[in-house]
């Protein structure tokens, strides 16, 4: 039987793909929006059986066209924090979304999607619960609006759904096939190309009562985030809302750290301690930028009890770890 990942030539979902693929999984349909034709290099390693444009998907979906399908991955998304066209924002995250919600249920086929983090917002706890979501841009609205419409079926349902429906609030992912994401690339990726270029790595000075590199995220590879949703594929009685990050914040120091010292030891030098790589100025402070004052969260940690509680027990990498591994596949391309 089918399974379809939409957003398949992107970030996650050509992770997901390949990670699909790795089990023996080819009756993949492939679902996005090729505009941005470069994004089809995500997918020239992967095994698929048809392609879609997004759509052509969703009319085909609602009419049943695909027969019995095991899953549905939604990948999908404009992901752009900075996107400032609510209406397109909204017609493309909320509306399609809740479109494919609707085919899914009512052909009882389980349904697997991208929530994000920022549906918290100018919150400073990560919880899964309503009291703590505070969406500061129009991405985050809409990710925070198509939760509401699961979480109401859900209640109005009792609980029990026609299909798995499962909703995951990606944190700072990083990890392999990000590079068309460009300037929304994750910060592993920037500081890699900026070592490369500059032979340094520039992070933020103190802000937010933070001191200089220390404002922290919950950074998690996509190698965790992929292992997650096959986990709930794999286990399709299990519905819900969940964080999805490795549980542990860390400074942007660490990931700095993580990538120069993976590029040096590459070139036979030995690991160094933070003081001495901005000492040697291979990690330098830049001051906080005027724009962003406000508008800039320091600190990010997701609560993972609910998603351990739902038996996903495996341990995240951390980000000596992905970071490192992460630099490694980088260079090999």
């Amino acid at each position: 039987m089918t399974i379809i990942v939409t957003g398949a030539a992107g970030f996650v979902g050509a992770n997901l793909v390949k990670a699909l693929n790795e089990r023996g999984e080819t009756d993949i349909v492939a679902v996005d929006n090729l505009t941005r034709a470069d994004k089809f290099r995500n997918l020239v390693d992967c095994d698929i059986s048809d392609y879609l444009d997004k759509t052509d998907f969703i009319e085909r979906m609602a009419r049943r066209e695909f027969g019995k399908v095991r899953a549905v991955f939604h990948e999908g998304a404009c992901s752009d924090t900075m996107e400032t066209d609510g209406r397109y924002m909204m017609e493309n995250n909320f509306r399609y979304t809740r479109a494919l919600l609707d085919s899914c249920l009512a052909q009882a086929v389980p349904l697997l999607y991208a929530s994000s983090a920022a549906v918290y917002g100018g919150s400073d706890t990560f919880v899964e619960s309503r009291e703590y979501e505070q969406p500061l841009n129009v991405y985050g609205y809409s990710k925070f609006l198509f939760d509401q419409v699961v979480r109401r079926l859900t209640r109005n349902a009792g609980g029990k759904l026609p299909s798995q429906v499962v909703g995951f609030r990606y944190f700072n992912v990083y990890g392999p096939r990000e590079a068309h994401k460009e300037r929304m690339a994750s910060v592993a990726f920037h500081n890699f190309n900026q070592f490369r270029s500059e032979g340094k790595v520039k992070l933020f000075g103190e802000y937010g009562g933070y001191a200089a590199g220390q404002q922290s995220r919950d950074f998690v590879s996509v190698e965790d985030v992929v292992k997650v949703n096959l986990h709930f594929f794999d286990h399709p009685e299990q519905s819900g809302i969940f964080n999805l990050g490795s549980g542990r914040a860390q400074p942007f120091n660490d990931v700095a750290m993580a990538v120069v010292n993976t590029l040096r030891g590459v070139q036979g030098m030995p690991a160094m301690p933070l003081e001495a790589l901005v000492r040697d100025g291979l990690i330098e402070y830049i001051p906080f930028p005027d724009a962003l004052r406000g508008k800039y969260q320091c600190f990010t940690q997701a609560d993972i009890g609910q998603l351990r509680a739902a038996g996903y027990d495996a341990p995240f990498l951390s980000v000596a770890q992905g970071v490192e591994r992460y630099c490694h596949w980088l260079l090999s391309k």
